[in-house]
């Protein structure tokens, strides 16, 4: 599909046959694109012949409310489903900032994104019961289904989850859905890490249920805590007991904080971002030790996005390993040669057997698991 003077083609498919037809008729590698709000992360993306926009796969294809499941294209941008269901009452549990953005669904499985509810729901990984696939020899597969308690073909769903475009094209996806919350209330504490972590450690360990217990590098602890309109006062009113007197109830549904959060956890303009994942009883440690000027920090989840210099990126990737975590570069100067992964995982060869069963050619994707070699 690039013409003889190399020119890269973009193709755009609107239906899973037309996608089938992209893929077959290109010869070369391809790169597999959704609505751009993830380009630059993981690996820098490797020579291709075309790329594959599938912004064109969108759409609702089937929202069972009784059953609480939706089937949806993979291009079709969360923002406008979340808007779709809530007129059911129902949502995608899952807050990832850049669905604000116009991130695609298939492109948040792909990059395994995630957001502070990932505290009580999960990640995308969780939340996905079926999907249907196109592999690099045209091949359609599909798993899973409309019914949850349906586990055929959830392995696939897994694999494809944090795989950046490496493995197959996402056509279609089968979400779990939940109502969406009555009320929704935020505390706020000013205070640094340690002290966070130390309350944290409280709520977590308390009956109130929290949906979201993140820390902000501008001082700040939030807690959030989903209710009914009856019960949330109360609710509240203990949590801030629980916090002690710096603890301050947030201004409507916490609209605000959590835009904040939102902001750092894009990162500082110029800064080169990392993504890590440790266990919550490790994370603090691990951030004290990084130059990070901006930071959010799940004391929950063991997630964190660090805003640091460039040529602190190799140190950091190295700090996080030592700490039994993984960690990918997300955002990062154009000019800046740093590692986009840690050292490799102790699973490496089953990364490259998988790759080598679901593209054996190496069409999908090059570049995005270097320095790994698996992509």
């Amino acid at each position: 599909m690039s013409d003889r003077e190399g020119t890269l083609t973009a193709v755009k498919p609107a239906s899973l046959k037309e996608a089938r037809e992209a893929v077959l008729d290109t010869a070369g590698r391809i790169s597999i694109a959704g609505a751009g709000t993830a380009a630059d992360w993981a690996g820098r993306l490797g020579h291709v012949d075309a790329v594959l926009d599938t912004t064109g796969l969108s759409g609702v294809i089937t929202h069972n409310p009784g059953d609480m499941t939706v089937s949806v294209h993979a291009g079709t941008p969360l923002r406008a489903l979340q808007e779709e269901l809530a007129k059911h009452g129902q949502h995608l549990s899952f807050d990832a900032a850049r669905v604000a953005d116009g991130a695609t669904v298939g492109g948040l499985v792909a990059t395994a994104d995630a957001g502070p509810s990932a505290l009580v729901h999960g990640t995308l990984r969780d939340l996905v019961i079926g999907a249907t696939t196109l592999l690099s020899d045209g091949a359609v597969v599909r798993s899973g289904g409309h019914v949850i308690k349906n586990v055929a073909g959830f392995d696939l769903a897994k694999l494809l989850h944090g795989s950046y475009g490496t493995l197959g094209v996402l056509v279609e996806v089968v979400l779990r859905l939940h109502p969406v919350p009555k009320a929704i209330g935020t505390v706020v504490v000013e205070c640094d890490l340690a002290e966070a972590a130390r309350l944290a450690g409280e709520v977590l360990a308390s009956q109130l249920e929290p949906t979201a217990v993140e820390w902000l590098s501008s001082g700040r602890l939030l807690v959030r805590i989903d209710s009914t309109e009856e019960a949330l006062p109360a609710r509240l009113d203990r949590l801030t007991r629980l916090l002690g007197d710096a603890a301050t109830v947030a201004d409507g549904d916490g609209t605000a904080v959590w835009a904040e959060h939102a902001a750092l956890t894009r990162g500082e303009k110029g800064a080169a971002v990392l993504r890590i994942g440790v266990r919550p009883s490790l994370l603090p440690g691990v951030l004290e030790g990084l130059p990070a000027a901006a930071v959010t920090a799940g004391l929950g989840t063991g997630v964190a996005t660090v805003s640091l210099p460039g040529t602190a990126v190799a140190e950091a990737h190295a700090a996080v390993h030592a700490a039994g975590g993984t960690s990918v570069l997300r955002s990062r100067p154009a000019d800046l040669d740093a590692p986009a992964w840690g050292p490799p995982p102790s699973a490496l060869a089953v990364h490259k057997a998988v790759k080598q069963r679901f593209d054996p050619d190496g069409r999908f994707g090059p570049g995005r698991f270097d320095p790994w070699e698996i992509s």
